[in-house]
């Protein structure tokens, strides 16, 4: 795959990092994002996020994006955020507990996008990815980076560990209890990484970002179709802010789920529905999520069930039908509680599994519903569904930690 270097801009200082960055646009509420910016008037919620502060106002509206750029501009112009000294990669290290992953900040490619050798996994939702498109095109500007995954290569990642032993540039820690350090790679090593992704590196997986990645991509092409012929294809508007962690490092958690409805059943009738679609067995407060794929733990009427669901009849062979999350869609969901489309209904929250076992039980009780809680999709299963051009349902992964936003500004 193609990556490059590149001038972004970024916080003026560590003081100003550990304050302006924040976390990406699509894990916090509008409330959240209003606490964020109500707290810190120099956070880059305020540009990634203005609908917070407007009230009575579509977030689609014009004048959000023109908040936004608003907010970009300020920074700027206030010295807040600076263009970096020279072009070069940065590597992007997160510590979450015991957890440590160790990524490579980057520009990937617009026709990598389109020829596939950056896959992805997920649909994206067309409202979503429309905004994310006009903000891009307004602010002329990446403001949250694509967090791709790729098959580890020792080469790759000796190169990389060089600059962990250099001073960080910045090294902050967010609300979430997630230590975030970054390292300038220098010009030499920089170089030997592009070599060593355009040789290596066949295919490049969308653990988060389809969005992101998907606005990018349309960007380019309307800028293209604009320019016409002067487009060379190698343009700043034709690379989009990444940032590239090897497989091995990456954590995903399970992505669960609330039913808010019980579809005209009481909780016994419930349960004995789902025996008929599975082995079902009360069990105690569990203290952790499922550890075994085909296992689901239900919470209902105050209670907490272990269930087993029977192999699927439905006779499809694809990766993505053999997925926990598929199982529980389409042989409890859809056919016991109604729910036909998980992206549309209105009575299905996702819940990451970041939130624990308690913040399910609090919304089940308060809902009077039912908790799903999963067993994790693996990097390797995320893989082999790109792979085959398969499409996961949606919410399927839910990675920790996340990546934050305004640490690096790709401007075009």
């Amino acid at each position: 795959m193609k990556i490059r270097t590149f001038q972004p801009l970024i916080p003026a200082s560590n003081e100003l990092a550990q304050r302006l960055t924040c976390p990406p646009y699509d894990v916090v509420s509008k409330c959240e994002a209003a606490n964020y910016i109500a707290e810190t008037s120099d956070t880059f919620m305020s540009v990634i996020r203005p609908d917070a502060t407007l009230n009575d106002v579509s977030p689609y509206d014009d004048a959000v994006y023109a908040a936004s750029k608003k907010a970009l501009d300020a920074l700027r112009s206030d010295s807040k955020l600076v263009r970096d000294s020279a072009r070069t990669l940065y590597v992007y290290q997160q510590t979450m507990n015991e957890h440590v992953q160790t990524g490579l900040v980057t520009l990937a490619n617009v026709r990598d996008y389109d020829d596939g050798v950056i896959l992805k996994h997920e649909k994206t939702r067309k409202d979503k990815e429309d905004d994310r498109t006009k903000l891009t095109d307004v602010l002329s500007a990446n403001t949250g980076p694509v967090f791709l995954t790729y098959r580890d290569d020792t080469l790759i990642d000796d190169i990389i560990s060089k600059s962990l032993a250099q001073k960080p540039l910045f090294d902050v820690e967010g609300k979430e209890n997630v230590k975030h350090t970054v390292w300038r790679v220098s010009e030499a090593d920089a170089e030997q990484l592009v070599r060593l992704f355009d040789n290596n590196v066949e295919r490049a997986y969308i653990a988060d970002g389809h969005h992101r990645s998907a606005s990018a991509a349309r960007v380019a092409r309307n800028r293209v179709a604009t320019a016409g012929e002067n487009c060379t294809g190698d343009e700043d508007f034709s690379w989009f802010l990444a940032v590239l962690f090897p497989q091995t490092q990456l954590q995903i958690l399970p992505y669960n789920r609330i039913i808010t409805d019980l579809n005209g059943h009481t909780p016994a009738e419930l349960l004995d529905k789902l025996s008929a679609a599975g082995e079902v067995s009360k069990m105690e407060r569990p203290q952790q999520m499922p550890e075994q794929a085909g296992t689901f733990f239900v919470y209902v009427g105050k209670e907490w069930y272990k269930l087993l669901l029977r192999e699927s009849s439905s006779g499809s062979t694809t990766i993505s039908d053999s997925l926990d999350c598929s199982l529980l869609q389409n042989q409890v969901l859809q056919p016991i509680l109604d729910v036909q489309d998980p992206r549309s209904s209105k009575n299905i929250e996702f819940v990451g599994g970041i939130r624990g076992l308690r913040f399910l039980e609090k919304r089940a009780d308060a809902t009077n519903g039912v908790a799903f809680a999963l067993h994790a999709v693996t990097v390797a299963q995320l893989m082999q569904v790109s792979d085959m051009n398969e499409i996961m349902p949606p919410k399927s992964t839910w990675f920790e930690p996340k990546l934050r936003s305004g640490f690096f500004i790709h401007t075009f």
